[in-house]
């Protein structure tokens, strides 16, 4: 494909103009690689800093992720801090000079030994080695293991824990012995099996991998899981603990939400067993909307602006339906990043109990805020509109002024038939290709950088069925890798493949990545890909939240 057929596509010299762009973002906008291997140098210069060190927010976050990026870290404190403010004085401003302890403990010199605790070693040792002859064991394609510094044995993907304490001893054997020559250990390759790792002191997550996700994707979901474990205890909790007790038993702590660990590996990763566009929203690091008409959404928007404005402390209200984005109202001056959503979308994927009755619960943000916890009244909106409701405030005691904010939301919404759209909503599976005019492309994912917002087709034949899902998940993953690898990045990719042809397609206003019909000539690729852009620009009013609602 030549470059000047290549520019045709989209029209890249006109951002404003490209399907899905806005002025302003609720969401923080980000790569997630870049993002990620940021804070991969942030972690290695604090563990050469001195102990008792800061870093403020600003030197946290490179300078090119504004004001949006600089508003993360330490917020639930700079809310705090601004209120009292606000309370003394009558135009206090929320204070953006907070800064944030750096994460600096490791310890060097721990011991496997600790690993005897529960137990004989022999007995340990045969446990393992049953595992390790275990053919169901070793044929999964993908472990993920978590363990303290001190090697204790905190989660196993596959298996227990407690009977693979010698495999632990071995991981964290590694790490302490590359650790003590002043290195990081990233990844061992063997066999076709990647070993990787991802050192978050008084943490060590590993993954050994038989997919086609390169390390890089991989460490993204180790950070995943972090960050999930980040949201029952915050970072100060668990460094404290740790501080305290060197081998404590992160376990007592995890208690009940392994199933939060489980249900993210098996959602969101090449392992789940249902068929979704779920791994794509991780890939890009974006969030699904649930498409709406533009006066359905307002109306919602609304409804939660005229009754969450005057709550004091209430940070953001999100409204979420099959894991979709169907309204988010923020207070101003503050974002929330994709990875905090998808913990939410976790968190309410794998919960019935949310279902029966209004909750209450803490949830850190460790993208908003590692240090301490939100306070999250959750509802469904109604039995006959399973939408939830998520209500977040910094304040311990207003569950039952968010639960009137919620009952008159519902009210409104019932009004104004907004409950029987968003039903209607949830009930279409997706873009189907047929009835826009663009067969001839078998899906396609489509991510509007201004806004971190994707877009993805229905999953049809042949990709409905799970083989043929997790192969255009393989496929999918790996023009992310090649299209995003900082050693030869690339603009364009089109590969002829036996089943389909594929198309990788990177501007600075938006990432696509399709799959064609075998037969399409390469000419007509291009034609097509206008198509669909002229499509989603047309329709984008429904199909992304293109403003940033404020309370």
């Amino acid at each position: 494909m030549s470059e000047a057929q290549s520019a045709d596509i989209g029209g890249e010299s006109d951002r404003c103009c490209e399907p899905g762009s806005c002025q302003e973002s609720m969401l923080i906008t980000t790569d997630s690689i870049e993002e990620f291997s940021q804070e991969i140098s942030i972690s290695l210069a604090e563990d050469g800093s001195d102990q008792n060190g800061t870093t403020t927010v600003k030197e946290a976050v490179s300078e090119g992720e504004g004001t949006a990026a600089e508003m993360t870290g330490g917020n639930i404190v700079k809310i705090q801090d601004g209120l009292t403010v606000a309370d003394k004085e009558s135009e206090g401003a929320v204070s953006k000079s907070s800064s944030f302890s750096s994460a600096k403990s490791r310890d060097m010199s721990a011991s496997c030994t600790s690993l005897g605790d529960d137990g004989s070693a022999a007995e340990e040792a045969a446990d393992a080695e049953d595992y390790l002859h275990d053919p169901k064991f070793l044929a999964k394609k993908k472990h993920v293991f978590i363990l303290s510094s001190a090697g204790k044995p905190i989660y196993t993907m596959h298996g227990n824990e407690h009977k693979l304490a010698t495999l632990f001893g071995v991981m964290q054997a590694l790490v302490s012995f590359v650790q003590s020559n002043n290195d990081s250990i990233k990844s061992i390759h063997a066999m076709g099996v990647k070993f990787v790792f991802l050192v978050k002191s008084p943490l060590i997550l590993v993954a050994i991998s038989r997919t086609s996700h390169s390390v890089q994707q991989v460490q993204l979901q180790l950070t995943d899981v972090y960050n999930q474990i980040l949201s029952t205890l915050t970072l100060t909790s668990m460094q404290k603990t740790f501080e305290r007790q060197k081998n404590f038993d992160l376990r007592r702590l995890l208690a009940g939400s392994e199933r939060l660990i489980d249900h993210l590996l098996i959602n969101d990763k090449c392992d789940h067993k249902l068929v979704s566009n779920n791994p794509f929203s991780f890939m890009t690091h974006s969030v699904r909307i649930l498409p709406l008409q533009p006066s359905i959404r307002d109306n919602i928007i609304g409804a939660i602006q005229n009754n969450c404005s005057k709550i004091k402390n209430l940070v953001f209200a999100v409204l979420i339906a099959n894991n979709k984005l169907i309204a988010l109202v923020r207070m101003k001056k503050y974002f929330i990043h994709p990875a905090d959503l998808r913990l939410i979308f976790n968190l309410i994927e794998c919960s019935e109990s949310f279902k029966s009755a209004e909750s209450w619960t803490p949830i850190c943000l460790p993208k908003f805020d590692s240090s301490g916890f939100l306070h999250a009244h959750v509802s469904y909106l109604a039995e006959d509109c399973q939408a939830c409701l998520l209500l977040l405030s910094i304040e311990k005691e207003v569950f039952f002024v968010l639960s009137e904010a919620k009952r008159k939301i519902t009210d409104k919404l019932r009004r104004s038939n907004c409950l029987e759209a968003i039903n209607e909503a949830m009930n279409n599976k997706g873009v189907r290709l047929q009835s826009i005019g663009i067969p001839e492309i078998r899906h396609f994912i489509y991510k509007s950088k201004s806004n971190a917002q994707l877009l993805c087709s229905e999953l049809t034949v042949p990709y409905s069925s799970i083989g043929q899902f997790k192969r255009l998940e393989g496929m999918y993953f790996e023009l992310h890798h090649r299209i995003h690898n900082s050693g030869r990045p690339v603009k364009l990719i089109y590969e002829m493949k036996e089943k389909e042809i594929l198309l990788a397609w990177v501007t600075q206003a938006y990432e696509l990545f399709a799959a064609f019909e075998p037969t399409v000539h390469r000419n007509d690729v291009i034609n097509l890909v206008n198509k669909l852009l002229k499509w989603i620009k047309k329709e984008e009013n429904s199909l992304f939240i293109l403003s940033a609602p404020t309370f």
